[in-house]
């Protein structure tokens, strides 16, 4: 060393040479070892600073990054904050940081990390924007990831049926499978269960070119795997699904939003089975490990399910505790946990504690379709309790909605329960004559029409059906059924114009023709099935170049009936040979062996005297007495004649 050299200056120049050498070859541990060597000699050295800042985002201790930037005051590593903010799940604060740069222009590397924010943030219309502007205006080895997560960004838009997405090229299995998920999400289950096939097959053949290993490859494909079953959970391919949901988790899989998502749609798939394995399943899905892996659409659909799950088990304070914090986290989900609360009441037998709920809620909502919702409920309620009309003032507070033609059916069927035809016609009436003033077209309204028009012409109000079927003309003017239906109903009170009108119906010849008359002859629902082929074998083609030929009657040869064996004619058959053996008058119950030598008395009484006190034995003295009738041998029947001796004695065999 020699005598003007800086013992300083040679301390620092030694020590970034080593930083540098760790560096490169990744032992970041032993690079930030030298660069505390550095800062130990000059404290203030921004280079070595800044190197100290990558080590620590290379070692992934981000915490600690961030307050040694924030306290040594580095302002002018903006992207290294901003990155170590994202990292730790804060892309608000990162977002901030970028913004609060003032720079001109972002650099490149800031432009790509507040992208990744964005998607984070679930800002994907600006994600969008911003990774299609990286992509025309960058050239390097990075573009087929930046193609894959446009294609990522794509499939979380088209949740909007409303947005159009554009083509984007598919040329390595991650831009496939993407893909497939913007199919999914357009409800094209059967076509993205056909791409996600061609990428597991690309995912394997290119993870096998690179020499990944067998453990690898099955990690990669098992998010495959997953997405294609929820594809064919939703085509309602259940155990195919639910089949592989549980192969994937038996795998036991790094990534916990893949856990999440498997365990979540087999809940779904076990609705009340096996709730206590559920259980276990939820909870792996709302682990604190999974909070900032999913999506909050995805986090919304757990957290509901968890409280459905509760129902299933009744467990009422739960629910309650759930739905609660559901509609209190998640604002736009308030409905559904209302909704879960009331059905819970409900099924605690509170019923008027769930209407008042849900009254509540449908006065003070702004959203029409909610407080719409909200009243149906309170009807389904109130129907459980039996308070029917109270049921039908909440449908008539409906307004104009009222006359839907479903509400009308539903109001119809309920006067009528009430035995109040009268409120039912006036309805129909109200309904026709509201359609007719109002000019709406609320799809198909016939049904509604003839059901009025029908319902009125039964009641004798053949004025008011007569406007209904008028309506009913307009919509199908082809419909002889209702030009006649319309003739009966102005005969009763205006013949002029039933005349009229009947000139418009076909002559009696268009409906009935000869071929109409022949196959109503011909059919055999008017005649048993016998005569139904009799006729048909005995049509003859009658026309006027045929001769008829008349066919000869075949006689049947009636044949003797058999008679069993050992029959004699002389002898009249047995009259009880149709009955049971044990119905017959001759039949003889056969005693038990074992009760043969039971001894009949108090306990401890001899055998002499226990034959004084036996009442069977006395029952049988008046046995042949004038008043009852002596037992006679009935007639042997046809099979019972001339037959030889007893039963034959079996050789051999077992005793």
């Amino acid at each position: 060393m020699s005598k003007d050299a800086n013992p300083k200056e040679t301390i620092i120049k030694a020590a970034y040479a080593d930083v540098n050498k760790f560096g490169q070859n990744g032992e970041f541990d032993k690079a930030m070892k030298a660069v505390n060597r550095i800062l130990g000699v000059a404290p203030d050295d921004q280079t070595a600073l800044h190197c100290k800042v990558i080590c620590l985002i290379q070692l992934t201790k981000f915490e600690e990054a961030l307050k040694f930037i924030e306290k040594n005051r580095l302002g002018i590593l903006t992207f290294e904050k901003a990155y170590c903010e994202y990292r730790l799940n804060k892309p608000n604060l990162a977002l901030k940081t970028i913004e609060d740069a003032h720079l001109p222009a972002l650099l490149p590397n800031l432009k790509e990390l507040r992208t990744q924010v964005l998607y984070r943030l679930e800002r994907y219309e600006e994600c969008f924007e911003s990774y299609k502007d990286i992509i025309k205006h960058t050239n390097d080895c990075y573009e087929d990831e930046r193609r894959t997560n446009l294609k990522a960004v794509a499939a979380n838009l088209a949740l909007d049926a409303s947005k159009a997405i554009p083509e984007i090229p598919e040329d390595t299995y991650e831009q496939c499978f993407n893909g497939s998920c913007i199919l999914s999400n357009r409800q094209k289950y059967s076509e993205a269960e056909k791409k996600l096939r061609i990428s597991e097959k690309l995912c394997r053949e290119n993870l096998e070119e690179d020499g990944a290993s067998e453990e690898e490859i099955r990690e990669e494909m098992d998010i495959i795997k997953v997405q294609i079953a929820y594809c064919m959970q939703m085509q309602g391919k259940t155990k195919e699904a639910a089949a592989i949901y549980a192969e994937v988790l038996r795998n036991k899989p790094k990534d916990p939003a893949l856990v999440a998502v498997a365990s979540n749609n087999l809940v779904v798939i076990n609705k009340d089975q096996h709730v206590f394995d559920s259980k276990k399943k939820i909870r792996s899905a709302m682990a604190d490990v999974c909070e900032y892996k999913l999506t909050v659409r995805q986090k919304k659909a757990i957290a509901l399910n968890n409280c459905l799950l509760a129902s299933f088990t009744n467990a009422s304070d739960q629910i309650h505790q759930l739905s609660t914090k559901l509609g209190e986290q998640y604002p736009d989900m308030r409905f559904s946990s209302l909704l879960i609360r009331a059905v819970q009441l409900s099924k605690d037998k509170r019923h008027k504690e769930a209407v008042e709920l849900l009254q509540k809620h449908a006065a003070a909502t702004p959203n029409k379709e909610e407080a719409f919702a909200c009243k149906f409920a309170v009807v389904q309620f109130l129907l459980v309790q039996g308070a029917r009309k109270e049921a039908i003032d909440v449908l008539l507070s409906l307004g104009e909605a009222k006359y839907k033609p479903g509400i009308v059916s539903a109001l119809v069927t309920l006067y009528l329960g009430m035995n109040n035809k009268p409120a039912a016609s006036e309805l129909l009436r109200t309904a026709v004559d509201w359609y007719k003033k109002n000019n709406v077209s609320s799809g198909d309204l016939s049904d509604m029409w003839r059901q009025a028009a029908e319902f009125h012409l039964r009641g004798g109000a053949t004025e008011t059906a007569a406007s209904s079927l008028e309506e009913l003309l307009k919509l199908k003017p082809n419909d002889v059924r209702v030009l006649a239906q319309l003739v009966i109903a102005y005969a009763q009170y205006n013949p002029q114009k039933a005349l009229e009108v009947s000139k418009k119906l076909p002559k009696l010849e268009t409906l009935t023709t000869a071929s109409e008359i022949d196959a109503l002859e011909a059919a055999n629902w008017v005649m048993s099935t016998k005569a139904a082929k009799k006729s048909a074998n005995a049509k003859i083609d009658q026309s006027p170049g045929t001769p008829v030929v008349e066919k000869k009657k075949s006689h049947k040869r009636k044949r003797k009936g058999k008679f069993p064996k050992n029959y004699n004619a002389e002898v009249p058959p047995d009259p009880e040979r149709w009955l049971p053996k044990y119905e017959r008058t001759g039949f003889r119950k056969k005693r038990d062996r074992r009760a043969k030598d039971i001894i009949k008395g108090s306990q401890g009484m001899s055998s002499q005297a226990a034959e004084q006190y036996d009442m069977s034995n006395r029952a049988n003295l008046n046995k042949n007495s004038p008043a009852t009738p002596a037992y006679q041998e009935p007639t042997p029947g046809p099979r019972q004649q001339h037959r030889k001796g007893g039963q034959k004695k079996r050789k051999g065999g077992r005793f």
